[in-house]
C-alpha cells in the first residue's frame, strides 16, 4: 500500500507532503529548490511506494488562470511523462499558502520561522494534500 504525495510548486521551491500508508494523515515532507524537483522525485519513488501525486494548481479567486498556471501545467506533463504509471492529480490551491500562514501563528510558531518561506511551502503542501484527502474520502484508500 503505497502513499500519496502533495506538491506545491513554486518558480524557487517546490513544498513536497505525503500521507501515512494507509492515506489517513498528511505529513509534511520537506522543501527542495525547483530545479532539484524531478531528482529528489525519482529517488523518493525509488525508496518509498508513491500510489499517487497531487499537484497544486494555482488560480485566482475567480477560477481563471493566474500567472503560474502555464508552469505548473509544464510541470504536470513532465511529471506524466517520468512516471507514467502513476496519477497525477491537479488539485485546486487556492488560499493554501495564507491558510499555512494563519496556522503557523496559530500554532505558536516563532516569528523566524515564519519568515523561512521553505517551511511555509511544505505546510503549504500538507494543507493541500490533507484537503484533496478530505475531498475524495473512501476512493483515496483504495
Amino acid at each position: 500500500m503505497g502513499r500519496i504525495m502533495a506538491i506545491d510548486y513554486g518558480i524557487k521551491r517546490v513544498g513536497v507532503a505525503v500521507t501515512d500508508p494507509l492515506k489517513i494523515i498528511a505529513t509534511p515532507l520537506t522543501t527542495i529548490k525547483t530545479t532539484d524537483a524531478l531528482a529528489f522525485l525519482k529517488t523518493y519513488m525509488k525508496q518509498e511506494e508513491v500510489d499517487a501525486l497531487v499537484v497544486g494548481m494555482p488560480k485566482h479567486l475567480n477560477n481563471t488562470p493566474s500567472l503560474m498556471t502555464a508552469m505548473v501545467t509544464k510541470f504536470i506533463k513532465t511529471l506524466q511523462k517520468t512516471f507514467p504509471d502513476r496519477p497525477i492529480i491537479p488539485y485546486d490551491e487556492r488560499y493554501t499558502s495564507k491558510i499555512a500562514l494563519a496556522s503557523m501563528i496559530e500554532g505558536g510558531g516563532k516569528k523566524k520561522d515564519r519568515r523561512d518561506k521553505a517551511n511555509l511551502d511544505k505546510l503549504s503542501a500538507t494543507i493541500i494534500l490533507q484537503s484533496f484527502l478530505a475531498s475524495c474520502q473512501s476512493n483515496c484508500k483504495s
